[in-house]
């Protein structure tokens, strides 16, 4: 249980894609956006 909520986290910040972050993950767009 405790895996897949790392799991799920991980995607959730790295690797799903948001539309209104033209097509980056949160992490790319947090990144780009200090960057």
């Amino acid at each position: 249980m405790e895996q897949a909520i790392v799991d799920y986290i991980d995607y959730y910040n790295n690797k799903r894609i948001k539309v209104k972050l033209k097509g980056l993950s949160l992490v790319q767009y947090r990144t780009k956006s200090f960057g």
